[in-house]
């Protein structure tokens, strides 16, 4: 079983039909943001890498594929959860982000599959990129 599933129970009961998970990988003091293709939904904005988690699929297991398939990195620990933010999906499903802190492997070489462009952004710049007040939020958690 795993560590966060009660994370999906809670989700459920909250009525919330569509789960996606997002990580904070931090290198050298700075957060990776990925920038979604502007014919997208929310176009241009700079996110986590994210995605969503298929039926059956625990939260660690989906962290640990999306993040591989975004950006090819490989996820070497889970360092905690940081919380949650709800929105509607393009699709309008009620839907909740799952935020992990994560290590990632040494050298850190990030290739794109699914987005223009990555920045690596102190806490201090993340007003210069269109970035969501949840993203700047959850990235808050780490450098408290």
């Amino acid at each position: 079983m795993s560590e966060y599933s009660y994370l999906v129970e809670e989700a459920k009961n909250d009525g919330i039909s569509r789960l996606v998970v997002g990580a904070v990988v931090s290198s050298t003091s700075k957060v990776l943001l990925l920038k979604r293709p502007k014919s997208d939904f929310m176009g241009g904005i700079y996110e986590l890498p994210s995605g969503k988690v298929e039926e059956g699929e625990s939260l660690e297991d989906a962290l640990t594929r999306e993040v591989l398939e975004e950006t090819e990195i490989v996820i070497t620990e889970i360092k905690s959860y940081l919380g949650y933010f709800d929105y509607e999906s393009k699709s309008g499903r009620n839907t909740r982000q799952f935020n992990f802190f994560v290590v990632g492997q040494e050298p850190i070489e990030i290739v794109l599959q699914e987005h223009d462009e990555y920045v690596w952004v102190s806490p201090s710049q993340l007003d210069s990129y269109p970035v969501t007040d949840s993203v700047k939020e959850v990235i808050g958690h780490i450098i408290k």
